[in-house]
């Protein structure tokens, strides 16, 4: 069967391809087109656009981008209608996915499915309404989505576990390497670090990056290393690496892995900092910060903004966000955390072990492929 994919960052390239890799265990004849990025590329099938091209975060970025936003829109309603595929997987991505989820829907009899849900949990519910009328079956990975989805909203979904989970187990079970090999390979010293996560966007890293490099100078025992964010080029981070960090590209997981405590822009990847077991700081600095925590407390719908503490309905891990951005209080954070015996960073990972439990075990890409594949072969 023909299966079109669309994503549009560096977390839906790996989760797509993940589930592309699945999809072809249970159809053999898979064929891929679709949005996607190099990982989804490496399992095969035609990319039509990178997601790259499509990524614009923030009102003003996407206003200046809209022509080419708009653009990219209509010719990939376009190229799916041309390819007439067996099913359309969206993923993540909603402001792009559910224009084009409508637009199909009205126009063919391709069914829609989503994997990782919009987060209308947060803000936008309103999208509830596109969702119930143009998505043939959603495919969650939070458990908390099913009381909002089912019980809110009346719409039923399918929570298929987390890819994260997966995606972790599978790295340490097969490609993670020794804590030895990973500093030698890198040219490390054989002392402590704190992994810097400071985001997949150049307004993110431009944003968060510079406090956190200036709030580890008061931890000279522990070197920061930097993540490098997919498709963002080494150029770019020049400037931050005068104070002494070191920046690797290609080598997340390897970093966390290896890691004493981490500084994680919120995203996917307070999640896998948890799952990694290193405690964090979750950092998100913005513009106009005494504005934006206004609007958070008057519009934003849930309490927090990082999945690990979502997951677990309370606060783990500590959320510095627009006001409460500042170097000082990353210090007065990272201070509780780095002692190797010190309470506050036992507490963290006790709770990191009990959001683990909800999570659930792995196999989020194979539950999903196989109910795919289920639903388009009872269709026929």
């Amino acid at each position: 069967m023909k299966y079109y994919l669309i994503v549009g960052e560096a977390s839906g390239d790996l989760h797509a391809s993940n589930l592309m890799k699945a999809i072809k265990e249970v159809d053999a004849d898979a064929d891929f087109r679709f949005f996607g990025g190099d990982l989804m590329s490496a399992v095969g099938g035609e990319r039509v656009k990178h997601y790259r091209e499509l990524a614009y975060m923030g009102f003003v970025p996407v206003l200046l981008h809209l022509r080419t936003i708009l653009s990219n829109m209509k010719m990939c309603k376009k190229d799916i209608m041309e390819w007439k595929p067996d099913a359309l997987i969206l993923v993540d991505y909603p402001g792009f996915n559910l224009s084009v989820a409508e637009y199909i829907h009205k126009n063919s009899k391709i069914p829609v499915y989503y994997y990782i849900s919009p987060k209308i949990w947060a803000w936008k519910e309103h999208r509830i309404k596109n969702i119930k009328r143009d998505v043939d079956e959603l495919f969650s990975i939070l458990p908390f989505e099913i009381a909002f989805f089912e019980k809110k909203h009346g719409y039923k979904i399918n929570y298929v576990g987390n890819p994260c989970v997966d995606a972790v187990d599978a790295f340490l079970k097969g490609k993670a390497k020794s804590r030895a090999e990973f500093l030698e390979q890198n040219g490390l010293p054989d002392k402590p670090f704190v992994a810097l996560l400071s985001g997949s966007r150049k307004q993110e890293i431009v944003a968060n990056l510079p406090m956190m490099l200036e709030a580890m100078k008061a931890f000279p025992d522990y070197q920061p290393i930097i993540a490098g964010a997919p498709g963002i080029d080494k150029d770019f981070y020049e400037p931050y690496l005068e104070s002494g960090a070191k920046i690797l590209f290609g080598q997340t997981y390897d970093i966390l892995n290896n890691a004493h405590a981490a500084l994680v822009t919120s995203g996917t990847a307070t999640l896998e900092t948890a799952l990694f077991n290193v405690p964090q700081v979750v950092c998100y600095a913005t513009p106009m910060p005494k504005l934006y925590s206004w609007l958070k407390k008057k519009f934003l719908k849930v309490r927090f903004i990082s999945l690990v503490n979502l997951i677990a309905d309370r606060e783990v891990v500590r959320e510095l966000v627009a006001a409460d951005m500042s170097v000082a209080n990353i210090k007065d954070e990272l201070a509780g955390l780095l002692p190797s015996d010190g309470k506050k960073r036992a507490a963290m990972l006790s709770e990191y072990s009990r959001m683990m439990d909800i999570l659930g075990e792995p196999g989020a890409s194979e539950r999903t492929a196989q109910k795919i594949v289920r639903f388009l072969k009872n269709s026929n």
